[in-house]
């Protein structure tokens, strides 16, 4: 069984819904456990126990949310060595083009020394129905990678 942890944070529910695609791309590979938390709510127990990570923020003045970087904050120095080449992805709404969310995602990342493993999603403007079959495929993806043990 391989847990897919999905952290994110939404003010316009636009981020919560493209997490729900993710949580429901990845139910579909099967022995997949699916911990679907706001960032707030995350734990550094709930990162340890997770064989791949999504991480979805919106975009807020060019960076990523603050409770996303919030959790960063919590678990970077506890996670240590715990987490080298944990298996993740992103998907942003963003009203602009996503690309500052992303990078400052990224250079966390990098400093935990996680390894992404599929492009992010990044819905720009409008959420649609090709953002979240985007997102479900991005979820699928990291669990069917974890479950096989390719990540």
């Amino acid at each position: 069984m391989s847990r897919i942890l999905i952290i994110y944070h939404s003010q316009t529910g636009n981020t919560e819904k493209m997490a729900w695609a993710v949580a429901d791309g990845a139910r579909f590979i099967e022995n997949t456990e699916v911990v679907l938390k706001r960032a707030q709510d995350t734990t550094l127990d709930d990162l340890l126990g997770a064989a791949g990570l999504a991480i979805g923020t919106p975009e807020n003045f060019g960076y990523m949310s603050g409770m996303v970087k919030d959790f960063f904050d919590r678990t970077y120095y506890p996670a240590g060595d715990k987490v080298f080449r944990k298996p993740y992805v992103v998907f942003i709404s963003a009203g602009n083009d996503g690309t500052g969310a992303l990078k400052a995602v990224e250079r966390i990342a990098l400093g935990y020394k996680f390894k992404m493993v599929y492009d992010p999603v990044i819905s720009k403007g409008k959420l649609t129905d090709d953002d979240l079959a985007k997102c479900r495929e991005l979820g699928s993806t990291l669990a069917a990678g974890c479950q096989a043990g390719i990540y």
